[in-house]
This record gives C-alpha cells, sequence and structure tokens, in this order.
C-alpha cells in the first residue's frame, strides 16, 4: 500500500512492511555484515514489519559525544523501530536519537556497533546530500525540496569491520506510487580490497501502529 499524504520523514508513525518484490537483494547486505547463512536465509524467508513511533524528547544517554547541560534540556527527534519478523526470528528494537551524537550498542543479529542519526532539512536537502556523499546510489532518486534521514552505522567487531549508510525519505516507486525508501550501501575493507553492497528498501503502509506500551529505551540506541 502506498504512504498516506500524511505520512513524511518528520511522521513516520505506523506500521511499514517491507515489500520484498520492489526492494533489493538484503541477503547480500547480511552477508556482507557477516550474518550466518542459515539465518540469511530465514530473513529472507520472513515477512518484516516495522512498528515504528517518532516522538520529541531530550537526547539519549550515553552518548560518545558530549552532551551539555544546555542541549539536555533541548528536545531532538527519536525514532523508535520494533522490528518483527514472521517464522520465529526474534525482532530488535531500534532508538534512534537524531541529533547526530554517536552512541554505541551491541545487538544480537549486528554485532557491537557505533551509529548517528541526523536529519538533512530544508529545499536544498538532496543538494547538501550530494555533497556530503560521494557514492551516488544514496542520493539518487530523492525529489527537491523533502527533508531526509542520515543513519550511520560502523560494526567495531574485529572479525565483521563493516560500515553501513542509509537515506531514508519518499519516493516515487516503480509502480507509479509514493512510498517509504531507504537507499542502503555498506562496504567493508579499504582502497582496492574494498567490498560494496547497494540496495533499496521500499516499505507498504500496512496501517497505524498498535499502541504496545513497549519500553522506548530499550535495545538498539543510536
Amino acid at each position: 500500500m502506498a504512504a498516506p499524504e500524511s505520512k513524511n520523514i518528520h511522521n513516520l508513525n505506523g506500521k511499514w512492511q517491507m515489500n520484498k518484490s520492489m526492494s533489493g537483494n538484503f541477503e547480500s547486505v547480511l552477508s556482507l555484515q557477516g550474518v550466518g547463512f542459515l539465518m540469511r536465509k530465514t530473513i529472507g524467508a520472513a515477512t518484516i514489519t516495522l512498528h515504528t513511533r517518532q516522538f520529541e524528547a531530550p537526547p539519549s544517554e550515553p552518548s560518545q559525544d558530549p552532551i551539555d547541560e544546555a542541549s539536555k534540556a533541548e528536545k531532538v527527534t527519536h525514532i523508535v523501530i520494533d522490528q518483527t519478523m514472521t517464522g520465529g526470528i526474534k525482532g530488535t528494537t531500534e532508538h534512534r536519537c537524531c541529533d547526530n551524537r554517536r552512541r554505541e550498542h551491541s545487538d544480537w543479529l549486528f554485532g557491537h556497533v557505533s551509529g548517528r542519526t541526523l536529519f538533512y532539512k530544508g529545499p536544498g536537502a538532496a543538494a547538501a546530500l550530494a555533497k556530503d556523499f560521494s557514492d551516488p546510489f544514496l542520493i539518487e532518486g530523492w525529489p527537491e525540496g523533502e527533508d531526509l534521514l542520515v543513519s550511520y552505522v560502523l560494526n567495531l567487531d574485529k572479525d565483521r569491520g563493516w560500515e553501513a549508510t542509509q537515506v531514508w525519505g519518499f519516493q516515487t516507486a516503480k509502480d507509479g506510487t509514493r512510498r517509504y525508501v531507504r537507499n542502503v550501501v555498506v562496504t567493508k575493507g579499504e582502497g582496492s580490497k574494498q567490498q560494496r553492497v547497494s540496495l533499496q528498501l521500499v516499505y507498504d503502509f500496512v496501517g497505524e501502529r498498535d499502541d504496545d506500551g513497549k519500553n522506548e529505551d530499550a535495545d538498539l540506541t543510536y
């Protein structure tokens, strides 16, 4: 289902289900991130739904970057996503604090990571994104004049060591409808030995989020 006009990058509240026919090969990303073969196949066969809540609150702590007293009193955007998967797979909870500060977390699926999340706002958002990111896939397809969100994650595990950059926003999908999408690039290694995978994730809007009273401070925070 296409995204309602009321939904935008500042109002992702609701339930979003990954559209596999419109999305890229997610298994290739999981492989580069060090997820095992059997788990990749299981996740690939599952239906993935994001139960998303977006709100304003003071910055999350702890943070790798200092939060002064004045900043602690300010409100920033938080995006809490309870991800559920069919097939008996354990879901995850993402708590993204959109203030561009780095935060660490150890996740059962992706390991020990450090991440930060920020908005690109205003009429020049797409142009600013193009200036800051050299990978053309990340900047592909974003309409002028719409705000965007960027999520950057660095894996800190010695045997994994990947980097993932996602740009979130709304685009016209290949079926001509307006959809919530993420342009994703994952890399590992440097120079001539660098491995790179890119894909677009496309989501169907399947309804408003159920208010289950889940703790907003749980699990994954960056």
